[in-house]
């Protein structure tokens, strides 16, 4: 099976093993979204006082990335290699192989 990018998602290791997140996440959790900021209001939303020192770290170490179709999380670099293999980029990135930033939702839709 190919794989290829379904939508944009925010990892937020909290140390705590969680069910049914993506098959290589081994701890803490991720939340998928439409764009990047759709994930990040969820996590808000969920955590209600974002202003915990311990929230505020959680997420400080957030890692931006993307869901597959396989389960996986990826972050942006490698998301950006899928993508373009699976042949999903537009705009003016379509064509390019590479790109320093890796995929933003942008390249997708």
């Amino acid at each position: 099976m190919k794989e290829y990018i379904i939508c944009a998602a925010n990892h937020y290791n909290d140390d705590i093993i969680h069910i049914h997140q993506p098959i290589n996440i081994t701890s803490g959790f991720v939340i998928g979204g439409r764009r990047h900021h759709n994930c990040i209001y969820t996590f808000k939303l969920m955590m209600k006082d974002i202003n915990r020192e311990d929230i505020v770290k959680l997420m400080n170490k957030c890692i931006q990335g993307f869901i597959t179709n396989t389960n996986r999380f990826v972050n942006r670099q490698e998301a950006y290699k899928i993508a373009f293999e699976a042949n999903q980029i537009i705009g003016p990135n379509k064509g390019y192989a590479t790109n320093i930033i890796g995929l933003t939702s942008e390249d997708l839709y």
